[in-house]
């Protein structure tokens, strides 16, 4: 089998599996407890905060730990309005393309009487700092955009958006959740107030994130109850995960020009390979991408009919986002970059981590197109297309 749907989820490591066994075996007290156990627990949480805080450039009061990056995202987004709201803020700027984590808290906040305005993002596939100097007004109290998009990959200006929130005055939230570990963040050279991240994209385990809030700016609680975490989120900490997420994190990060070089030669290959077949296009930046990303288009091929087909042939895949299974409506961030409809059904999103090699790259050149002219062949639409009954709308 060849794993090629990191994005939606990575293997764990073996250093993480091994941070988190003695979790279960004999450090398994409540952090919170004072007996010996109890704080010889509580001394792993610490630790396990502090390289988190290490890896980000920050502080280790500033993380609080989540269930993962959806809470992550909604905490922030809600406490940055909570704050807007008491001070006659209401408008809210992000984009057309952020994960569903972040526009469904938004598409709430509008119905309670926000302002959320969506930035385009069609013009190089990101969104700059100038849209985003132009759109701030004297009441915008958030601007949330994504370090790095999900389904196609493109890194966004964080840094620079960052400065022009600072001088600004208005909170900036970045989901950075397809891009901790893999590539280099620092939350104070990029004026980050906000950032959301979870340890499944980076082979830590599932369940579990965090979210770093720049100390001074409003965080409140969306889990009432006990005081853990400093009365940002209640709930006993899950120990387990978190030592898992730290471990992770901090070998991604000592190895991450290593395997941001090995994979993104990997990446490259395959973009020029399969951008070979006809009628196909890559989306996204060509090069301002994650390392391990590759989204195409085919015209003329469904989505779900090319996963099923490609995971016969023993390689996962995915067409975009993972949270988005089983919807027959297309990308809405292919929508968004402007991929008509019925490109945009053909997507397919093979994203890479350090774990590939170069021989299951050549396995995936020789098998996508193989499989792309099988259902060409039996694809009503692309007999009309071919009989020139309808327009391509993708180049040859």
């Amino acid at each position: 089998m060849i794993y090629a749907d990191n994005a939606a989820t990575t293997r764990p490591s073996e250093a993480a599996i091994q941070a988190m066994l003695p979790c279960f075996r004999t450090n398994y007290g409540n952090p919170s407890s004072l007996h010996g156990l109890g704080q010889s627990a509580g001394e792993s949480l610490f630790a396990a905060r502090e390289t988190i805080a290490r890896c980000l450039n920050c502080q280790s009061r500033e993380i609080t730990f989540t269930s993962g990056g959806s809470e992550a995202d909604n905490q922030a987004i809600r406490s940055a309005a909570a704050w807007g709201a008491k001070n006659g803020k209401r408008h809210i700027l992000s984009t057309a393309f952020e994960h569903h984590a972040v526009l469904r808290p938004l598409e709430e906040l509008a119905q309670r009487g926000f302002e959320v305005e969506l930035l385009d993002v069609s013009r190089g596939h990101t969104v700059t700092a100038a849209q985003v100097e132009a759109a701030l007004r004297p009441d915008t109290c958030l601007v949330s955009v994504t370090y790095a998009n999900n389904e196609i990959g493109s890194i966004q200006p964080i840094g620079e958006i960052g400065a022009v929130c600072r001088q600004r005055g208005v909170l900036f939230h970045t989901d950075a959740v397809q891009a901790v570990g893999h590539l280099p963040i620092d939350v104070q050279a990029e004026n980050i107030d906000y950032l959301s991240l979870s340890a499944h994209k980076f082979h830590g385990p599932k369940g579990i994130g965090a979210l770093y809030c720049r100390q001074g700016a409003p965080l409140s609680s969306l889990i009432l109850g006990g005081a853990q975490e400093r009365g940002r989120r209640a709930g006993t900490e899950n120990l387990p995960a978190i030592a898992g997420m730290a471990t992770a994190l901090d070998e991604c990060c000592a190895h991450l020009e290593e395997n941001r070089r090995k994979v993104s030669a990997l990446r490259d290959r395959l973009i020029q390979g399969l951008c070979r077949i006809p009628h196909s296009a890559l989306n996204g930046d060509p090069e301002n991408r994650l390392p391990g990303n590759v989204s195409l288009c085919f015209e003329g091929v469904e989505s779900e009919s090319l996963l099923i087909l490609l995971d016969q042939r023993g390689i996962c895949a995915g067409a975009g986002a993972a949270c988005a299974s089983g919807s027959l409506e297309p990308s809405h961030v292919l929508l968004a970059i402007g991929r008509p409809m019925a490109v945009a059904h053909g997507a397919l999103r093979l994203s890479l981590s350090e774990y590939n090699t170069s021989e299951e790259v050549d396995e995936i050149l020789r098998v996508v197109p193989e499989v792309v002219e099988r259902l060409r062949a039996m694809s009503p639409v692309w007999r009309e297309l071919t009989e020139g009954k309808r327009p391509f709308l993708l180049a040859p």
